[in-house]
């Protein structure tokens, strides 16, 4: 799950479109990296020392247990294809829902509503939050949008934007619904949620 979380984020292409959105800044890179690494390690830890021993579902990993050792090149690389097919079919119809949701949200949800209720730093920071989880962009794309928002709400809100926003959103959700124990996934968006939002309000006190 550390990687889950880490890996849409601390990525060379990610950082770059992050460093070149806020105009060549390596201290929003670097934020948004601490931010990634920070979640990671508090949801490690939850997961090492106090989750229950299993989080995944009990079809899915019945799914997942194949014994191909006995099994010729060919037949192998058959399987691979299967496999990756059988993958691509099931977690793509959570994709195209999340993307329809998302498409929904951009196009009738005005930005000018959502700056007008954001009188305070902390209601932007949870507003960009949820505003995050919602759009569903890809973490490439989503640095080019915070950039836009970050004269309206400010560097923490939007800091909280780009953080989530890769871990938490309408797709991932979605996924991880197929996949992981209802009781796990209350967790994991209770403990993203919270370490993002204390993350970013510090860097609001402290920047």
């Amino acid at each position: 799950m550390p990687f889950l979380v880490t890996a849409p984020v601390i990525n060379p292409i990610v950082l770059f479109a992050t460093y070149s959105a806020f105009g060549n800044s390596f201290r929003m890179a670097l934020l948004r990296s601490l931010g990634s690494i920070i979640v990671a390690a508090v949801l490690g830890i939850f997961l090492g020392f106090f989750a229950d021993a299993t989080i995944q579902k009990e079809n899915r990993k019945h799914l997942h247990e194949h014994d191909f050792s006995g099994l010729s090149k060919e037949q192998k690389m058959f399987q691979v294809f299967v496999q990756a097919i059988d993958e691509f079919f099931d977690t793509g119809r959570y994709l195209v829902f999340g993307c329809l949701f998302a498409s929904l949200v951009q196009v009738y949800v005005p930005t000018r509503i959502l700056t007008s209720i954001s009188s305070t730093p902390f209601i932007a920071i949870l507003l960009l939050m949820l505003l995050a989880f919602l759009l569903s962009l890809c973490s490439e794309a989503d640095a080019f949008v915070g950039s836009s928002l970050i004269a309206s709400f400010g560097l923490a809100p939007v800091l909280a934007f780009l953080v989530i926003g890769p871990m938490l959103d309408v797709k991932n959700l979605l996924m991880m619904k197929n996949y992981f124990k209802t009781r796990f996934i209350w967790q994991f968006i209770g403990l993203v949620t919270l370490v993002v939002l204390l993350y970013s309000w510090l860097v609001e006190v402290m920047l």
